[in-house]
């Protein structure tokens, strides 16, 4: 399954419309009584022309990348906007795109002069598809759904699917598609009717929401498309979006402190902030879903399912001291299982996700200190002093830095926390656009700690944390452990599109582009190929399919001069040690041989396109998964001297959810490592 995709969406003119409509089939089934819904005549507003020609002008002018507004850039333009509008190929005909393959070379003139009629069509167009298609999904509602019926199978991944030749072709995609949703609330123990009065209320919301769209949503999707077509990190942000920006940056909201993404119709949780309040309630975990929400005083929850992000993220916020109530669907092993969770909103800074630490003593007696880092946030590397100051006074003879998940933050930070393990020397490289190569350095000349030092990191590991863990490689002066990390080496600006005493004030929005790129000080971009560990972890996501490198339109790698460095001693004899005992470990270590197993059932299935439909073998599939489950349970429970338990439902232990092989394995390479004595100290540049 693709696992990114950066749309917005929205659209244009009734003039052109009406010719569209020419060539639509309407789809035969009997129209579903539903309130009446209007939808919006939408047309460009005078400030998005404005908008548009500032956002043409910075972006040929500032950008990293030369930018040429031409008719290739338009191609790509109206690929990424049909992608917006229609990633999935569920509203759009063949003769749809046919259609618009008039404007294929038409956007990059709109864009220059600020005349976006011909987006404002397309959107306009896919709002009528989307009513239709939702106005068919709730005509379906009134059959009765044959959960047995052999060989019946979701498509979910349509991306790569070419476009319905006719509405008879679609009806079969949407008939999955609404089988699907009801199967998957009976399996979460609706009944037949319950799921059908939830989709009901679902999809009548859908369409009214359609009647809620306006001018901002279109010229955002647009304008996203544009800057996507330009490079992966490059983005429009609407007045609005500008907002929350602002306030994402000064590290304040009043809200529950969880970092959500939308995800298949459904608001996932991604992290809790912490020592926010969801952190501190409990309840709620990375994986869950949330289903509904009401505010303290309601009792009524708000199914949220099928919401936009922003949407749901503005009725879970709220003043501190108030309380929400969320509807949780909980991920991993409990997927089956619903909660309600009530959680006190509070003042969440995102400093308190700060750094902490954990300390390993081995049957040896050594100790190893791990320092656990989940961005890279204002005063970081003081937080790392104290750390390393309190290691040092418990005698700590080794020490692990956890970057694993930490997408990254501030560059003066990496560089500060970099500097904390060399006296002084060069950090990172940071190429501008026009050319101009600068080289960030630590200066100081001091080493708060200078022992035995490894750095775990994995795919989702980014931005600030491959500064770091490069340049703790590139000088010798740490062992990378785990996976290949994600690849982003390039540096955004945050820019406004108002002016002083400008006639729109904060009408037009901002813009975020691409003006630098990283290198590593031995040369060599972080782009693309991030920072290979010395000791490669077992991964199920091989690095090409992941990460910047998937990215459409992303900066390629490249390299530059090697900054004026040196290295402290050749390490690879002792990479050689530690790798070799490591993979004696591990294929002995069974929980390393569950990680294998998951990863060959991961290949298995990884190109498989659609789910069962067939109610019998989704259940025979998810108990085959529970007892997997619980044997492993059972051996963990076995290996810890304690009790069995006979159901996934009984409780389990909280030192359960504390197995974490790979940080152990870490502490086994950091220990190997004290023993061979040949680790790297004050490196000198």
């Amino acid at each position: 399954m693709n696992v990114k995709r950066f749309a917005a969406k929205k659209l244009f003119l009734a003039t052109t419309f009406i010719g569209f409509a020419n060539f639509y089939f309407a789809p035969a089934y009997a129209k579903v009584a539903t309130e009446s819904v209007e939808i919006p005549d939408l047309a460009q507003e005078e400030q998005h022309a404005k908008a548009a020609t500032r956002i043409s002008e910075l972006f040929t002018r500032a950008h990293y990348k030369k930018v040429s507004i031409d008719d290739a850039l338009s191609e790509k333009v109206f690929h990424k906007y049909l992608d917006a509008l229609d990633n999935s190929k569920h509203f759009f005909l063949a003769k749809d795109i046919e259609q618009f393959s008039k404007y294929r070379e038409k956007f990059d003139e709109a864009i220059k002069v600020g005349n976006l009629e011909i987006a404002y069509d397309m959107y306009s167009l896919n709002l009528e598809r989307r009513r239709a298609r939702l106005e068919f999904a709730l005509s379906l509602l009134e059959q009765e759904f044959d959960f047995e019926k052999a060989g019946d199978k979701f498509f979910y991944d349509r991306e790569d699917a070419q476009w319905a030749q006719t509405s008879q072709e679609l009806d079969e995609v949407w008939r999955q598609r609404v089988k699907y949703d009801a199967l998957n609330l009976v399996l979460a123990d609706k009944t037949v009717e319950e799921a059908k009065t939830l989709l009901n209320k679902r999809y009548k919301r859908a369409i009214r929401r359609l009647s809620q769209t306006n001018s901002e949503d279109v010229f955002q999707t647009v304008m996203n498309a544009f800057a996507r077509s330009i490079e992966a990190h490059t983005s429009y942000l609407s007045p609005r979006n500008t907002e929350r920006f602002q306030m994402d940056m000064n590290l304040s909201l009043e809200g529950i402190g969880a970092v959500l993404r939308s995800e298949d119709d459904h608001t996932v949780v991604v992290s809790v902030v912490a020592g926010g309040p969801a952190d501190k309630n409990g309840e709620i975990k990375p994986q869950d879903k949330i289903l509904g929400v009401a505010q303290e005083d309601e009792e009524t929850y708000v199914d949220v399912v099928g919401w936009r992000l922003d949407e749901v993220v503005e009725l879970i916020k709220g003043p501190k001291g108030s309380s929400v109530k969320l509807q949780v669907q909980k991920g991993g092993s409990d997927s089956k299982k619903v909660i309600d969770v009530a959680i006190t909103r509070d003042k969440v800074k995102l400093e308190d996700k700060a750094a902490k630490s954990e300390v390993y003593e081995q049957e040896d007696g050594k100790k190893i200190g791990v320092i656990e880092i989940p961005s890279f946030y204002h005063r970081l590397h003081a937080d790392v002093i104290k750390l390393l100051n309190e290691f040092n006074e418990q005698d700590v003879q080794g020490v692990i830095v956890d970057l694993r998940g930490n997408g990254g933050g501030s560059l003066p930070e990496a560089v500060a926390l970099s500097g904390l393990f060399i006296d002084k020397g060069p950090i990172v490289q940071i190429r501008r656009e026009n050319g101009h190569i600068e080289v960030n350095r630590d200066r100081d000349g001091l080493v708060t700690y200078d022992g035995p030092l490894t750095v775990l990191v994995d795919r989702f590991s980014a931005s600030a944390s491959e500064i770091f863990a490069a340049a703790m490689q590139d000088f010798n002066r740490a062992i990378i452990i785990g996976e290949q990390t994600f690849g982003k080496g390039t540096v955004q600006q945050h820019r406004s599109l108002g002016r002083i005493y400008d006639f729109y004030e904060n009408k037009l929005g901002a813009v975020q582009y691409t003006m630098a790129k990283f290198y590593r000080i031995s040369g060599g971009s972080t782009q693309h190929k991030g920072v290979k560990p010395d000791i490669l972890y077992p991964s199920a996501i091989e690095p090409e399919e992941w990460g910047e490198s998937k990215e459409e339109n992303a900066l390629p790698w490249d390299k530059i001069k090697r900054a004026n460095y040196v290295t402290v001693t050749n390490s690879h004899n002792m990479i050689d040690v530690l790798t070799a005992k490591h993979n004696a470990r591990v294929v002995k270590d069974p929980e390393f041989q569950y990680i294998y197993d998951d990863i060959e059932e991961y290949k298995k299935n990884k190109d498989k396109k659609f789910i069962s439909l067939v109610a019998s073998e989704r259940k025979a599939e998810s108990k085959k998964n529970d007892e997997k489950r619980l044997i492993r349970v059972n051996e963990r429970l076995e290996r810890m001297g304690l009790s069995k338990v006979e159901s996934l439902e009984d409780e389990l232990p909280e030192k359960l959810e504390e197995i974490d092989p790979f940080l152990t394995e870490a502490v086994n390479i950091t220990s190997d490592m004290i023993k061979t004595g040949s680790y790297a100290l004050n490196t000198r540049s």
